[in-house]
C-alpha cells in the first residue's frame, strides 16, 4: 500500500516535472522566435553602452521579447565583449543570432562622407560637423594633441600639426565614433597611400616626408587640370634652386585665414611665415590636405626650364621661362 503511494508521487512528481519543462521550453521558444519588422527600425548604440543597456535599447524598439534572454543569449555565445557603438538598423524577420552577429561585427549603418582634395583640416572639421559626424572642436583638439605613432608627423600640440596628413579621400563613418577614431582612420589612409618607393623617393631627394607634402598641398591648390600638376612642382623646384621665393597666391590665402577670389596687393605684404612673396623657400608647413596626384607631382615632378605659371579660363596653366613671357601670358589670358 505504502509502496503504491510512493509511486503515484513520483509519477505526479514527474508529470509536474514534465508540465513545467514543456511551459519552460514553449516559453523560452516563443521568447527566441524571430521578431517580424515591418518597418525599418533604426536606433543608436553609444559608446560605452552594456550588454544590459543595449537589452533595453533592443527591446524598448520592440526587436527582442525579453531582454534577460538575450544578455544571456550573448554571455552564453560570447558577444558580450565584441558589441560595438553605432546607429544600427533591422528590417524583416529579425533573430537573436541576426542582432548578435550585426551587433559584434560592427555592420552598423554608416555614412558616407567625401573630403575633397585641398580642403585644410579647418574646413574638414567644418564638414565633418554639418554631416553630424562629429564636433568640430573636439575634432580639432584631437588633431593636435592626439596620440598617433606614425614618425614624420610634427610632435603633439605644434602648430596646424595634421594639416597635409588627413588624406582626402570617401569613408564609411559610423555615426558616434569618437573624434580620434576618424582622425586616425584618415591618417592610416595617408599611410598607406604613401607608398614604400615613394619613401625611396624622399631620400634620394635628400628631402623629408613633411617637405614633400608642404610642396604637394601647394601643388593641390595651384593646380586645377592633372597634367598640369608634375609642371606646376618644376616651376618651384626650378624657383628654389637658385634662391626665388615661390610667390604662391595659396600659401597667402592660407596665411590670411579666408579664401579670396582676388588677391589685393596689401593682402602680399601679410606678416607671416606662410606667405611666400615676402619668405624664401617652402612654408612652415602643408597649406591643405592634398591628394595623391598631388604627392606623386611633387616627388616626381616634370623636367623643365620654367619659372612662372598663369592661369587660363579653362583652368589649365600658361608656363612661361621669363618674366617678359609671363607678363605677355597676364595680358593674354
Amino acid at each position: 500500500m505504502v509502496k503504491g503511494h510512493r509511486k503515484k508521487k513520483r509519477t505526479g512528481r514527474n508529470i509536474v516535472i514534465i508540465i513545467i519543462t514543456a511551459l519552460a521550453v514553449f516559453y523560452t521558444g516563443n521568447m527566441l522566435a524571430p521578431v517580424p519588422v515591418h518597418q525599418e527600425v533604426s536606433f543608436q548604440v553609444p559608446g560605452q553602452a552594456t550588454t544590459g543597456d543595449i537589452a533595453q535599447i533592443l527591446e524598448d524598439e520592440g526587436l527582442i521579447r525579453n531582454k534577460l534572454l538575450f544578455e544571456m543569449y550573448i554571455r552564453f555565445t560570447g558577444l558580450d565583449r565584441k558589441l560595438r557603438a553605432g546607429e544600427y538598423s533591422f528590417s524583416g524577420e529579425i533573430t537573436l543570432t541576426d542582432i548578435g552577429a550585426k551587433l559584434s561585427r560592427g555592420q552598423a549603418q554608416t555614412d558616407k562622407v567625401t573630403i575633397p582634395e585641398g580642403y585644410n583640416v579647418e574646413q574638414i572639421a567644418l564638414l565633418l560637423e554639418e554631416k553630424g559626424l562629429a564636433d568640430h572642436d573636439k575634432f580639432l583638439e584631437v588633431t593636435q594633441s592626439g596620440d598617433f605613432s606614425y614618425p614624420y608627423l610634427p610632435p603633439k600640440n605644434s602648430e596646424d600639426r595634421l594639416e597635409g596628413y588627413l588624406f582626402p579621400d570617401t569613408y564609411q563613418i559610423i555615426p558616434g565614433w569618437p573624434e580620434e577614431k576618424i582622425v586616425a582612420m584618415m591618417l592610416k589612409r595617408f599611410d598607406d597611400v604613401f607608398l614604400p618607393e615613394w619613401h625611396d623617393r624622399t631620400q634620394e631627394m635628400n628631402t623629408t616626408i613633411p617637405e614633400i607634402v608642404t610642396l604637394a598641398s601647394i601643388i593641390e591648390k595651384e593646380a586645377k587640370v592633372e597634367e598640369d600638376r608634375p609642371v606646376i612642382a618644376s616651376v618651384f623646384y626650378n624657383r628654389m634652386k637658385i634662391g626665388m621665393h615661390l610667390e604662391s597666391c595659396a600659401t597667402v590665402q592660407y596665411a590670411l585665414g579666408e579664401v579670396k577670389e582676388v588677391l589685393l596687393y596689401e593682402d602680399l605684404k601679410i606678416d607671416s611665415p606662410y606667405n611666400t612673396y615676402l619668405n624664401g623657400g617652402l612654408p612652415p608647413g602643408p597649406i591643405a590636405n592634398p591628394g595623391k596626384d598631388s604627392i606623386k607631382a611633387a616627388l616626381y615632378p616634370a623636367e623643365s626650364n620654367f619659372f612662372y605659371f598663369v592661369a587660363k579660363p579653362d583652368g589649365s596653366h600658361y608656363f612661361s621661362r621669363t618674366l617678359a613671357e609671363h607678363n605677355e601670358g597676364k595680358r593674354k589670358y
